[in-house]
C-alpha cells in the first residue's frame, strides 16, 4: 500500500491483500471489496478513455442513471468482471493486449450483459444449492484456482486447485454449466448493445478466438475463460451473431485508435521493465504512441533532463494533450521541484475533461511549494477535488497539509481523519476525529462530521456459510 504521505502520482497503484482472490466468479459468492483483492490502478487518461468507450454502451444498456463505475485492476492478465449493478473491473492487462478499442468495447458489453440479465444474483441462487460446507468449498476453491492464474504456481492457483478437486466436483459442475448459459445470454445481449450503438462485435470475436487458441491446459488458460467458460458451441454462436451484424465492418475512428494506442503506450511504459518498453518501442518507431512509451521509461530508469526534452516533444505534438502537461508537472513534482511543476499541471488541469486526479496532484505541487502565496488556491483546488474524488485519501491528506499552513487546525484535523478513514485505518481515524471534535463549535458542520467519523463502527463480518 502506498505510504499516505508518499509523492502522488498520475498514474497510481494501491497494492491490497492478495490473500482473498479475484476473479468473476469468486465475487459473486462472497462479499469482498476488490480493494481487499487486487492493486488498482488511478489515471485520468485511461479512466477517461474507459468513460468514451462505456458511455454508449451503458446507454444502450439503460444503465446510465444506474450509475456503474469502471476500475482499472493492476494486473497484467486478460480479464474482465463485475461484482454487482454498480462496479465493473477491467484488468490493465486487457488494454494492453487489445489491439483496438472495439475489442474493450466488446468486452464492457459484454459485462453490460451480465449486469443487465442479472446473472450475478442468478448465480448466487444456484451456489446456495450446494448444501453442505464442504460442496461450497469446492466451489470457492475453484475459483480462486481460476483467479490466481496469473499469480504462479504455488500461489491461490495452486491452493484453490487443491480445495476444487479434493471432493465430488458434483457442485463445481453445477455451477459452471450454469455460467455457461449465462455467458452466451451475455454474448447476445453484447450484440444487441453494439447494434444499437451502431458498433461491430468484431472486437468481442476477435478476443475471444483469439484466447480460445491458446488454450493448451488448466495452467495456460487465460483467467478471462475461467471466468467466462468458452465452449465449442457459444463462440459458434457469437460468431454468427456478430457476422450477420449490419455493423460488422464498421471500424473505430482514428482518433479513438490513436487514444487507444496513448493509453496502451503509457501502461507499457509504467508496468513494463525498461527492456520490454525499449523492445516493445524500439528508437525506429517515430509514432506518438512509441514516443511516449519511450518518455516515460527514460523518466522512470534514466533521468529527468533527457525526459524533459522527450516530454517537450510530445508537447509540441499535441500541445492540447492534457496528459503530455501531466506528465511533465509528475516528473517535476517527483524529481524535487514542486514549484516548476505547478505550471504543467495547471494547464493539465484546465484541458482534461475529468480533472479531479490532476487537480490532486496540483494541489500537492503547491503544498510542496512552500509558498503561502499559494496555499489558498491549493485549499480551493483540493475542496473541488475531493468533492468529485470523496474516496480519494490522498486528496484528503493534500488538503489537510494545507489546512495545516493556514494554521486551520481543525479543518486539518478533519481531513486528516477522513484521509484514514478512506485508507482503511478506522482507529486512526477515529483518534483524529476526536481531536478535530474539540475544535470545531460544537454542532457545526465541521463538527458533525468529525462526530460521524469518531463515533462510526464498522459492520461486522458475517462468515461464509451453506445456505
Amino acid at each position: 500500500m502506498m505510504p499516505a504521505l508518499a509523492p502522488l502520482t498520475s498514474f497510481q497503484t494501491w497494492q491490497g491483500l492478495r490473500g482473498a482472490a479475484i476473479g468473476g466468479l469468486i465475487i459473486s459468492l462472497v462479499s469482498a471489496t476488490t480493494a481487499d483483492a487486487a492493486g488498482l490502478i488511478r489515471d485520468a487518461e485511461t479512466e477517461s478513455l474507459l468513460k468514451a468507450y462505456s458511455k454508449p454502451i451503458f446507454g444502450a444498456a439503460g444503465l446510465t442513471a444506474q450509475g456503474v463505475d469502471i476500475h482499472i485492476v493492476n494486473d497484467r492478465a486478460f480479464n474482465a468482471f463485475v461484482v454487482d449493478g454498480h462496479n465493473m473491473f477491467v484488468h490493465a492487462g486487457a488494454l494492453m493486449d487489445a489491439k483496438t478499442p472495439n475489442q474493450i468495447i466488446g468486452v464492457i458489453a459484454h459485462e453490460c450483459g451480465h449486469i443487465t440479465g442479472g446473472h450475478l444474483a442468478r448465480l448466487r441462487g444456484q451456489v446456495a444449492k450446494a448444501k453442505s460446507a464442504a460442496l461450497m468449498l469446492q466451489i470457492i476453491g475453484l475459483a480462486a484456482m481460476a483467479a490466481g492464474a496469473a499469480v504462479g504456481a504455488g500461489g491461490i492457483g495452486a491452493a484453490g486447485m487443491g480445495a476444487a478437486y479434493g471432493g465430488t466436483d458434483a457442485a463445481v459442475r453445477m455451477v459452471l454449466a450454469y455460467q455457461q448459459d449465462e455467458e452466451s445470454s451475455a454474448d447476445q445481449a453484447a450484440v444487441t448493445f453494439l447494434n444499437a450503438t451502431k458498433q461491430s462485435g468484431r472486437g468481442l470475436l476477435e478476443t475471444l478466438e483469439f484466447m480460445n487458441s491458446k488454450l493448451i491446459g488448466i495452467q495456460g488458460i487465460n483467467p478471462y475463460l475461467q471466468s467466462h467458460p468458452l465452449p465449442p458451441q457459444r463462440l459458434a454462436q457469437l460468431r454468427n451473431l456478430v457476422t450477420s451484424s449490419p455493423y460488422y465492418d464498421v471500424k473505430d475512428p482514428p482518433e479513438l485508435q490513436m487514444r487507444h494506442d496513448l493509453v496502451r503506450a503509457k501502461l507499457f511504459g509504467f508496468l513494463d521493465e525498461p527492456e520490454t518498453i525499449f523492445n516493445r518501442y524500439p528508437q525506429s518507431d517515430q509514432s506518438l504512441p512509441a514516443n511516449y512509451a519511450r518518455a516515460i521509461a527514460t523518466y522512470r530508469f534514466a533521468d529527468s533532463h533527457a525526459a524533459a526534452a522527450q516530454i517537450d516533444a510530445l508537447i509540441a505534438a499535441q500541445p492540447q494533450n492534457p496528459y503530455f502537461h501531466e506528465l511533465k508537472g509528475q516528473m517535476l513534482l517527483e524529481s524535487g521541484r514542486p514549484a516548476e511543476a505547478i505550471g504543467p499541471l495547471r494547464q493539465a488541469a484546465q484541458l482534461a475533461p475529468n480533472p479531479a486526479l490532476i487537480q490532486i496532484m496540483l494541489g500537492q505541487a503547491l503544498v510542496a511549494s512552500n509558498n503561502h502565496a499559494h496555499t489558498e488556491e491549493a485549499v480551493s483546488i483540493l475542496q473541488a477535488a475531493v468533492l468529485r474524488e470523496p474516496e480519494s485519501s490522498d486528496g484528503y491528506t493534500q488538503l489537510a497539509m494545507a489546512y495545516a499552513q493556514k494554521n486551520d487546525l481543525a479543518r486539518a484535523d478533519l481531513a486528516s481523519a477522513q484521509a484514514a478513514f478512506m485508507r482503511g485505518d478506522i482507529k486512526t481515524a477515529r483518534e483524529i476525529a476526536a481531536r478535530a471534535k474539540t475544535r470545531f463549535p460544537v454542532g457545526s458542520p465541521g463538527w458533525v462530521k468529525a462526530d460521524d467519523i469518531s463515533s462510526y463502527k464498522p459492520p461486522q463480518r458475517s462468515a461464509l456459510r451453506p445456505q
